[in-house]
């Protein structure tokens, strides 16, 4: 069971410390609770559908009609938290073979109607938005496509259905011995189709490789037909089809299948927290880790702001107040200071040398090594950050993220242009942003810049939406004028669209209306998305 108005499982709660409440009501504003709205009321709201066309696959029930009707988007948000949604699907399918959804598929070109794929319902940028028009909506939930189809060890290949979710899918390989090795944030809800069609990155892609590195092949039904993709190694026939699907928001067809690449369970793979005394010197430091020969899993950098809010959130005063008196001890300046979680993964032979390398690289850029524990407390609760998301909108407070990935020599740029931008995009309002970054996915030749904002409620939900699209445009407006791309990880949907064209050019804007129109002649899959065409 999934909150109706929020995330994750109702009964997991995300506790905030008191001295961290104070602190925050010192960054960002006084509280404003709002009133939330209760599931009866919203479904009241829910309209009798367009179309009374019946198929075995398909409910027309109101309650699964709204669970399909949003993700997790703050326009998501303030429309299930202040009862404002106004759009639904007419009906949602749920398949539970490659033949039922061709059927269904089938169906929805009958009636005219427009299809949206649904995986996990965890899009934090638009992709699950129903659009408003005169034609009838349909929402194709993958949630009984969920099972692998093969695992093959000598080729370590694992075929599974698309609708298989991140827990169901390790599940599945671990008794073998295997793994995926992807752990996005939304690990516990997403699913293998919903990474692929959006280009996901895991935790520790650093090691496994993101999504694209992954994926290896599969099957998609597209209104012009069904494409199956052959898990080749390696192939030079002509440009890679599998990167057609690859961030394609379910705008080709729906991807039913996907063959991925597996590893073995690494015999180590630990976290570690180190602290450097200020931020260049730390990016200094991972820039070099990037291009070593440690067998890194991840490196998870947090600037001076984040380190500070991360340090407040945590609580256990005690155990904090006794790091911040070592640290300065060791001559670092409370204000300067920034937190980096490192993974190391692999077998012995390789991991302790690779070990020796990270600290000696570590130590000369000024670092301190402060063990494990830092780490396994990040991997205990990695999956339950977004918990503190309905804490706060209790308490009347927004959170919502944005992410970039860019060269080396334009992260630190970036990353200060996007954080001013914020900061200031409500000043005229009289009101107060608390912004905070951390560097979340590593490359030889730059990375990813992940930025993570909270401001105040308004009164009515036209208000806080205001408040947050002005956020939202002045970051992306930062983000494409410092060369940064749209989105890393997160996907364009709704939200990253108006900026796609900047990043793509006209003649790249042409290329990817022209192959969407082929895949999708009618325009029927995920209207609106990703493209306006």
């Amino acid at each position: 069971m999934k909150r109706y108005n929020g995330w994750g499982d109702p009964a997991i709660n995300a506790k905030l410390p008191d001295s961290a409440a104070k602190i925050l009501e010192n960054l960002a504003g006084p509280p404003r609770p709002a009133q939330n709205v209760a599931l009866e009321t919203i479904l009241k709201k829910v309209p009798s559908p367009r179309t009374a066309e019946s198929h075995p696959c398909i409910s027309f029930d109101a309650a699964k009609r709204f669970e399909h009707a949003h993700g997790q988007s703050m326009p998501d948000w303030i429309a299930m938290r202040f009862g404002t949604l106004s759009s639904f699907p007419d009906a949602v399918a749920t398949p539970a073979t490659d033949s039922e959804a061709e059927d269904v598929l089938a169906f929805a070109d009958r009636h005219r109607m427009t299809v949206i794929p649904y995986g996990g319902g965890t899009s934090v940028v638009g992709h699950l938005d129903v659009p408003e028009s005169g034609t009838p909506v349909l929402s194709l939930s993958m949630e009984k496509m969920n099972k692998m189809i093969r695992l093959d060890p000598r080729n370590m290949i694992a075929e599974f259905e698309a609708g298989i979710t991140g827990p169901q899918l390790e599940n599945a390989l671990h008794p073998h011995g295997f793994t995926l090795g992807h752990y996005p944030q939304s690990f516990d809800y997403s699913t293998l189709g919903g990474w692929v069609v959006t280009r996901s990155a895991g935790q520790q892609s650093l090691y496994y490789g993101r999504i694209e590195n992954l994926f290896a092949g599969g099957s998609v039904i597209m209104p012009a037909g069904k494409m199956s993709l052959p898990p080749f190694p390696a192939s030079a026939a002509g440009p890679d089809l599998r990167h057609a699907v690859l961030g394609s928001e379910g705008r080709m067809g729906l991807l039913t299948r996907a063959a991925v690449r597996i590893s073995g369970i690494p015999e180590n793979d630990r976290i570690y927290g180190i602290f450097f005394p200020d931020w260049e010197t730390a990016l200094s430091a991972v820039s070099q880790l990037a291009n070593s020969d440690a067998p890194l899993s991840m490196i998870r950098l947090s600037n001076p702001s984040e380190t500070y809010t991360n340090l407040f959130l945590a609580g256990h005063e005690r155990q904090i107040g006794l790091l911040k008196s070592y640290l300065r001890l060791r001559g670092f300046s409370e204000n300067n200071w920034c937190m980096m979680l490192m993974g190391l993964i692999g077998s012995s032979r390789l991991y302790s040398p690779g070990k020796r390398i990270a600290r000696a690289m570590i130590r000369k850029n000024g670092g301190i090594w402060t063990g494990s524990p830092m780490g396994d407390a990040w991997r205990k609760n990695r999956f339950r950050a977004p918990y503190l998301r309905n804490t706060l909108w209790d308490k009347g407070y927004a959170v919502d993220t944005l992410e970039t990935a860019t060269i080396w020599d334009r992260v630190t740029p970036t990353m200060n242009a996007v954080e001013n931008a914020i900061a200031g995009a409500l000043d005229d309002l009289g009101e107060k942003v608390h912004v905070f970054t951390h560097l979340s996915h590593v490359y030889t030749s730059g990375s990813s810049i992940y930025t993570t904002y909270v401001f105040r409620l308004a009164d009515s939900p036209e208000e806080t939406h205001f408040r947050w699209r002005r956020i939202k445009d002045a970051a992306s407006r930062a983000i494409v004028e410092q060369g940064g791309t749209i989105s890393h990880q997160h996907g364009v949907g709704v939200d990253h669209k108006p900026y796609l064209g900047a990043e793509k050019g006209e003649a790249g804007m042409i290329v990817l209306r022209g192959l969407l129109r082929a895949a999708d002649p009618k325009s029927r899959m995920n209207t609106g998305k990703l493209i306006d065409s």
